[in-house]
């Protein structure tokens, strides 16, 4: 299995987890804070599939060439 697919499967265990943790929430200090952690946890794992995804070539040029800084006048020229 590659790391992608992990990762999607792992993000699927979270929500299925947040799911059943959801109807407990607010019941106790306890399962609200393992809820909080979940979803932190979820968006960790959504966070490394993006990087994942991203096109190195295309990510390596866009730290050679600087941004374009945008100026208080670019915003009231359209």
């Amino acid at each position: 299995m590659n790391t992608k697919q992990l990762i999607k499967k792992r993000i699927q265990e979270k929500e299925l987890q947040i799911k059943k943790l959801s109807l407990h929430q607010t019941s106790s200090d306890v399962c609200n804070q393992l809820y909080n952690t979940l979803i932190l946890e979820k968006a960790v794992l959504k966070k490394e599939l993006e990087q994942l995804n991203k096109n190195k070539v295309i990510e390596a040029i866009k730290h050679i060439i600087p941004p374009k800084e945008k100026l208080i006048c670019d915003y009231f020229n359209k």
